[in-house]
């Protein structure tokens, strides 16, 4: 769900509120066994060259929104003693990379939000999973390339900002961009399993990226200061 304009305002989380109570008092009429946070976008660009409005409506999307939905589902879940939770986050969750630093933040935050209420609505027997997918042959690269058009651009970082327009490499089209068909398998089989893992990874970069936040932080910034340098 969303409403004009490109920042959020009271008024306008007031009535985003109004309509989920509306529509989730709809559907419980009957039940909801799943729900599965997947809307999002991401925010690319230096931070500094980030303002707060932009940085807030990041969060509002890809944190705040789930936050909403789990409000209003959880307690027909936990009425139940039934139901399960599913947050698409990303491999940016666990490894931010230079010129991802707003959407890392969201699915950081999202990643540790997951945790914390997996533990908090065990007792109930509601299950919270998180998928983590890599890149994704998708429209994802399309919108971040927009949001790059919002921001006053530092000169400074202008290597950054090649690398992140770089369609070759992180577009639909790239060769190590995986179907979305398996993002959606991995989030029906945490959707529907009756005892769904914590976590999903999906693709072998994606597991691939996510054994790099392994690595010491000296040697994994060095990594990302080659990528800079290939960049330039």
């Amino acid at each position: 769900m969303r409403l004009p304009g490109d920042a959020p305002t009271a008024s306008r989380s007031r009535t985003v509120r109004a309509r989920l109570r509306s529509r989730t008092s709809a559907t419980l009429s009957d039940r909801i066994d799943a729900l599965v946070n997947n809307a999002g976008y991401g925010q690319h660009g230096p931070l500094e060259d980030v303002d707060g409005d932009l940085f807030q409506r990041q969060f509002d999307v890809n944190v705040f929104g789930p936050h909403r939905l789990v409000r209003e589902v959880l307690p027909h879940m936990r009425e139940r003693s039934e139901g399960t939770i599913v947050n698409v986050s990303s491999v940016a969750g666990r490894l931010a990379a230079p010129g991802t630093g707003a959407y890392a933040a969201t699915k950081h935050a999202i990643e540790g939000y997951s945790d914390a209420l997996r533990l908090e609505v065990e007792p109930f027997d509601v299950d919270v999973s998180v998928v983590q997918p890599g890149p994704v042959g998708t429209g994802f690269r399309d919108r971040v390339d927009d949001e790059l058009t919002r921001l006053n651009r530092t000169d400074a970082y202008e290597d950054i900002y090649r690398f992140q327009e770089d369609a070759s490499l992180f577009g639909a089209d790239s060769p190590i961009a995986v179907n979305p068909a398996a993002v959606a398998e991995a989030i029906v089989e945490a959707a529907v399993s009756p005892d769904p893992e914590p976590r999903y990874v999906v693709g072998q970069v994606a597991q691939l990226l996510l054994w790099a936040r392994y690595l010491p932080d000296p040697i994994r910034d060095q990594v990302f200061g080659l990528v800079r340098t290939f960049a330039s």
